[in-house]
């Protein structure tokens, strides 16, 4: 099957700089809706990722993201977002990008072309046949990502990937392929836009299920999540006034002796049986 990237087609809209403002926002919204639809295509592929991350996960592994420009940038967002959320550490869900920490910010030129860059990134955190790498890759064809899966595999590491592209190198080289396919971008190229999103959609599904299935959630509610500033422990009292149908006093010196809000559910519990 010949390789086609529907990612680097023409856009179906002409002479956008002519358009109005509005014409743009509906434009560009009306093409946004068709992300979810091509991400719900994938969920069987989602699920057997996540199930793997989970298996690995469970016997001391972590997961890997792995990617360059929006792409890593992404990576970097959902693995940040873990330990605040679901108060794992930090090395369990790992973030890496093409050209290192200064690419969060600013463009490093040429930095996704070099094929043992991630690699050698990966190796820096010793990573093993436990861990998970998950290549992030609008195109499928980051050198600085497929090179590093197809080491992966040499080395038996499981892998997994998150493309916008159908039959793509990175789909070749990845244990779990995902593929969203959300066709050409309104300004033509710009992966940042459908592709980007179709990612960070995938991404979130990855860590939360991933940290639902490991015991991080109790019903609906973030019961380990950090509590590192006013709002989220304006929550934790929330939810221990609710759960425990105590004051918002009593609820705030729970909170403020046992730390998080699944050690004082437990600790309550336990004190009150």
């Amino acid at each position: 099957m010949t390789f086609i990237k529907t990612t680097e087609q023409d856009s179906h809209y002409n002479h956008l700089e002519k358009m109005s403002i509005k014409d743009i926002l509906n434009v560009i919204n009306q093409e946004d809706h068709s992300v979810p639809k091509a991400v719900a295509t994938v969920l069987p592929q989602i699920e057997i990722l996540i199930a793997q991350i989970v298996k690995n996960l469970r016997k001391g592994g972590r997961l890997f993201y792995l990617g360059a420009g929006t792409s890593g940038r992404l990576g970097i967002l959902d693995a940040s977002e873990c330990p605040p959320t679901f108060g794992v550490q930090h090395e369990l869900v790992i973030g890496l990008i093409a050209g290192g920490d200064i690419a969060i910010r600013k463009a490093v030129e040429f930095a996704e072309d070099d094929i043992h860059q991630g690699w050698k990134d990966l190796q820096t955190h010793k990573v093993s046949t436990n861990d998970v790498v998950v290549g992030i890759a609008a195109s499928g064809t980051t050198p600085y990502v497929v090179e590093a899966l197809k080491a992966c595999q040499i080395a038996n590491i499981s892998t997994g990937c998150i493309t916008c592209n159908q039959g793509s190198p990175i789909a070749q080289v990845a244990d779990f392929p995902i593929e969203v396919v959300v066709g050409p971008e309104v300004l033509t190229g710009s992966s940042r836009m459908k592709a980007g999103t179709a990612q960070k959609l995938v991404l979130n599904m990855i860590t939360t299920t991933t940290m639902i299935q490991l015991g991080k959630v109790k019903g609906n509610k973030m019961v380990d999540m950090q509590l590192n500033n006013d709002k989220l422990v304006a929550r934790g009292i929330r939810m221990v006034m609710n759960q425990l149908n105590v004051s918002k006093t009593e609820a705030q010196n729970l909170l403020n002796t046992h730390k998080n809000v699944r050690n004082v559910l437990k600790n309550y519990s336990d004190e009150n049986t």
